[in-house]
């Protein structure tokens, strides 16, 4: 059967996402240090303890990420002596310049050529469990629609965000391809889902795991081909 949509994952997959999460949190942090002292002068696993602690009480925060970080920094400001109001203003405000850091991306080199070329072939589409947004990166022409852990309540490799890209663009799994570079959520994830997966795996890792991806590629460039030689 030929394929007809193709979803992506975005973190790791159409940007190096290690250096945009670092000036996400320096960017956070520089906020937190010139409006709240007194959070700021807690230490950097303040932070953390009252993510896990949250996490630990509401498990399916975890697929939420930006109501995870909005009520840790809510919190963490509370612990430390502002008041509900001004805890939640304050925590807006850092959340707010950590998300507009967060849009800093430098693509790959390959990554809008390449949904250039199949946009014009194929439905495209995102299944991401983070919080980018691909209105503001520039991205929402390209794809049919980005569906988001933090919207559905659920992300991968649960199948429901898959069978929601399914329904989406009307078709069945047999003409679906995702392309992800995580192994568990977007290469089984798929897979479970009854979609072929394409591991993208810009630094040749070795695979670990039994059940190997439909495919694999090293270049978003290379996808094209790959998908026309299934075709």
């Amino acid at each position: 059967m030929s394929i007809r949509l193709i979803t992506f994952d975005l973190d790791d997959t159409l940007w190096d996402n290690r250096p945009v999460i670092l000036g996400a949190e320096a960017a956070m942090r520089d906020w937190i240090t010139r409006h709240a002292p007194r959070l700021a002068s807690q230490p950097v696993e303040h932070l953390g303890q009252i993510r896990n602690r949250l996490l630990e009480g509401e498990p399916g925060l975890r697929h939420r990420l930006s109501e995870l970080r909005r009520r840790t920094l809510r919190h963490a400001l509370e612990d430390v002596g502002y008041d509900t109001q001004e805890a939640q203003q304050m925590a807006e405000g850092a959340f707010h310049a950590m998300l507009e850091a967060r849009h800093a991306i430098t693509f790959f080199p390959d990554t809008v050529t390449t949904l250039e070329q199949l946009a014009n072939r194929y439905l495209l589409g995102v299944i991401t469990n983070g919080n980018a947004d691909v209105r503001r990166l520039g991205l929402a022409d390209y794809f049919q629609f980005a569906l988001c852990a933090e919207d559905l309540g659920v992300g991968k490799p649960d199948p429901r965000p898959f069978q929601e890209a399914l329904k989406r663009a009307g078709i069945s799994a047999e003409q679906a391809v995702h392309i992800g570079d995580h192994p568990g959520d977007d290469i089984a994830g798929a897979q479970a889902a009854g979609l072929r997966a394409v591991w993208f795996n810009p630094l040749g890792k070795p695979w670990e795991t039994d059940s190997a991806p439909d495919g694999e590629i090293r270049y978003l460039a290379d996808l094209p081909a790959l998908l026309e030689r299934w075709q």
